[in-house]
């Protein structure tokens, strides 16, 4: 008969679990995670003021700042998506930064 509780996976193949990240790596990974939304969003407002507006129903001050906001939530999806790197590099940056420091 086997052992009336399940072991656990770890403890199964005997691999240590891995550890959680710090206070620091967190705010690390969030800072870098905002700086590239921001500069997404950044880049996607010069991308996006060439395009022109529709006609009678388009244009106005209420499309600009819509728009305004539609490209701060692109640059935030993007970036919370694995964006194109730049949180990742800044993340490093910042913790390695960190450790020279202590």
């Amino acid at each position: 008969m086997g052992p009336m509780f399940p072991m656990a996976p770890t403890q199964a193949t005997g691999t240590a679990p891995s550890p959680r990240p710090s206070a620091d790596q967190a705010a690390a990974a969030t800072a870098a995670e905002k700086f590239e939304a921001m500069f997404l969003s950044q880049v996607m407002q010069q991308m996006f003021a060439g395009i022109g507006t529709d006609g009678l129903f388009g244009g106005g001050p209420g499309e600009d700042m819509f728009r305004s906001l539609l490209i701060d939530e692109y640059g935030k999806e993007l970036a919370s998506r694995g964006g194109i790197g730049i949180a990742d590099a800044l993340r490093s940056t910042l913790l390695a930064a960190q450790e020279m420091g202590s």
